[in-house]
Formats: structure tokens, C-alpha cells, sequence
């Protein structure tokens, strides 16, 4: 071990740097999609207007901040697939 490894100085400034790498990392992924979910059409209550993968379907969901809509099932693949094209901006739409 070197001399820097024992230093709790540096200990809690690469402690700081490391967590706030994370938050701005996260916080860009959350602008991102932010902005591609804002992009959807709408409808007049505010419900993301999507094509739903599971059952093929045109749909007005209401989407969380984060992008997930309201119906999604974490264990389906088709629910999976719908939430990466949200969050790319590739869902199909009406």
C-alpha cells in the first residue's frame, strides 16, 4: 500500500469525485430520455400515444419521469423491448 492509500484526505476526495461522476451520469441519462419522452405524441389527457409490443395495439399510456409507461411488465420481453425503444426514441407511435 502507498502512502495515498492511507491518506483519509485523499480517500474522501476520490470518495466525492466517484459519486459525483454517478449522479452526473445519471443525471444526463435521465435529461435524455426526459427529452425523448417529451417528444412523443401526445394525447388530450397527457397519455403517451404507443403501439404496444405485447399486444399489438394502439395505446394511450400515462409514462412515469423516467420514461416507463404505466402498463409495463419487467418480466415480459416484449414489455422490455418497448421500454429500450422509449428510451432510444425508436417506439412506434399514432
Amino acid at each position: 500500500m502507498s502512502d495515498e492509500d492511507d491518506d483519509p484526505v485523499g480517500r474522501f476526495i476520490r470518495k466525492t469525485f466517484r459519486s459525483a461522476g454517478r449522479q452526473y451520469a445519471k443525471t444526463r441519462e435521465n435529461f435524455t430520455t426526459g427529452r425523448q419522452v417529451s417528444k412523443l405524441p401526445h394525447d388530450e389527457y397527457g397519455r403517451a400515444r404507443l403501439v404496444c409490443r405485447r399486444y399489438a395495439e394502439k395505446r394511450a399510456v400515462l409514462l412515469s419521469d423516467a420514461g416507463v409507461p404505466e402498463c409495463f411488465d419487467p418480466e415480459n420481453p416484449d414489455c422490455q423491448g418497448c421500454l429500450e425503444d422509449i428510451q432510444e426514441g425508436q417506439i412506434e407511435t399514432w
